[in-house]
């Protein structure tokens, strides 16, 4: 089995030494038409309203699949829903698709809906629920438990939005875990596994410093092995409070994190989606929520353990509504939220970032959200590049063992032959035979996975050993070196 540790450009602390470099972030591409819409027209459809992406997406041999939270018109009555009218939130839904674009909601024939069970809704123990988030787990060795979920429920006796887990064999048929595996509120933006822990990272509304009320926060909470989560909770990403307390709040207007850090595990490193809640009640009438005033677009976060996460770039907006126009902009240009969940994937040479667009409209008749896609390069959220007017610059990695038996580097980078990589012990000291002189180069202008060759000597022969690597940038030419990633194979 073949391991790789991914040291990202935008991650400090696998590259946390640098010269006369600086970040230089990407912009995905937005492809303006949605992938996946509600069925509006069709009165009996189970997402006739809504298909939000509080979701995830799983690639595997050659499918692209996806669970979603659907919401329809109906008649139940939620007491924790904000919206007037009939909107009903749920059942949790699937879709497939061979290229990830066009996709089908087949006909799984697990619920009887409205009269027939030709529908694409998968059987769980709740049907009133939102977020729905799915892994595939490699790791774990009963098959019956590889694909695991996570849903949002409202339990019996409780006035509040929790989780509940499902585990499943096939991605379709799902076996339920037991009720409130956390008693607390969390509305949940993804699940992942990471260092042999399960996390639920979600919005919370707890207690600012001193004691004040919060706004909408990332919190974290977390389990060893997908059944017992522990009752204690963790910050994973919070923006920051007014200093006054009484301007602090769910309520009051100003940024928060919409629904937690939507985060996906690649290895060593996560990477995950943050909605920047722009929080605008309306002023006039009792409204926590900001029907046809709030927004929402995206920050990036980055994170080494799974707890804690952070902004490569401080405040700076990975991704703005406007760049991810739902269908219907044009109606409400102002009532547009992007969702995130489990839908970053990497497939092939490409990052694929499926994410929500939802019509925050102030009219419930107009409750719009559909699921869109972003892309990247493989790896390239963001470079270390030279200062303006820098010729040469260069930057250490953290340290790495080596695997015994063998191993390559290799960098994801433009330029590729500006490159020199020094191979050092953990304290820094350089080793002759992978450094100066006899430094590691690459070939080529443009390549997203090019290894590193040392001109008498083979990474094989450091093995067992922790090393650090110096990567050094010499620009050649016009053109500007980039260095997105290095990845140790």
């Amino acid at each position: 089995m073949t391991t790789t540790t991914t040291l990202l450009a935008i991650d400090d602390l696998s590259m946390p030494l640098r010269r006369n470099l600086c970040l230089y972030m990407s912009k995905p591409s937005v492809r303006r038409e949605p992938v996946l819409t509600p069925e509006h027209g069709d009165p009996d459809a189970p997402d006739n309203a809504a298909a939000h992406f509080y979701g995830g997406v799983v690639y595997e041999r050659g499918k692209y699949r996806m669970w979603y939270y659907a919401c329809h018109w109906g008649n139940a009555q939620n007491p924790l829903n904000p919206f007037e009218g009939n909107l009903v939130e749920g059942p949790t839904c699937y879709a497939e698709s061979s290229d990830g674009i066009s996709w089908a909601k087949p006909h799984l024939e697990q619920v009887e809906w409205r009269g027939n069970r030709r529908n694409n809704i998968i059987r769980l123990a709740e049907t009133f629920t939102e977020g729905v988030h799915v892994i595939k787990d490699t790791k774990d060795v009963d098959t019956s438990r590889r694909y695991k979920m996570l849903y949002n429920y409202r339990p019996k006796n409780r006035n509040f939005w929790t989780i509940r887990t499902s585990t499943s064999a096939d991605g379709l048929v799902w076996k339920d875990g037991p009720e409130l595996p956390f008693d607390g509120f969390l509305e949940q933006a993804s699940l992942y596994e990471f260092n042999g822990l399960y996390f639920a990272n979600g919005q919370m509304c707890l207690r600012s410093e001193g004691g004040a009320e919060s706004g909408r926060q990332g919190y974290i909470i977390t389990s060893p092995d997908f059944v017992n989560w522990l009752q204690e909770y963790g910050e994973s990403f919070l923006l920051p409070e007014p200093a006054k307390p009484d301007e602090r709040g769910a309520a009051k207007p100003y940024d928060q994190v919409h629904i937690g850090v939507g985060a996906s595990s690649f290895g060593n490193v996560l990477v995950g989606l943050y909605c920047i809640w722009h929080n605008h009640p309306f002023p006039t009438k009792d409204d926590w929520f900001g029907l046809g005033t709030t927004s929402g677009d995206f920050g990036l976060l980055v994170s080494n353990d799974g707890f804690r996460f952070r902004e490569p770039v401080k405040g700076r907006v990975f991704m703005h509504r406007d760049e991810s126009p739902a269908v219907l902009q044009k109606q409400f240009p102002h009532e547009r939220v992007l969702c995130q969940g489990n839908g970053i994937l990497n497939v092939g040479d490409e990052t694929r970032i499926y994410h929500g667009r939802w019509v925050n409209s102030a009219d419930i008749r107009n409750y719009h959200a559909e699921v869109a896609l972003a892309t990247l390069p493989r790896d390239r959220w963001g470079a270390l590049g030279l200062f303006p007017q820098a010729t040469e610059g260069s930057v250490w990695t953290l340290p790495v063992k080596l695997p015994t038996g063998g191993c390559e580097l290799a960098l994801n980078a433009d330029g590729a032959d500006s490159f020199a990589v020094d191979a050092a012990g953990e304290r820094f000291d350089l080793i002759p035979e992978f450094s100066g002189s006899r430094a590691g180069t690459v070939s080529g202008r443009s390549n997203l996975d090019i290894a590193v060759r040392w001109p008498d000597k083979i990474l094989r022969n450091l093995g067992g050993r922790t090393v650090r690597f110096r990567i050094r940038i010499q620009k050649r030419g016009a053109a500007e070196p980039r260095l997105y990633a290095a990845y140790v194979r």
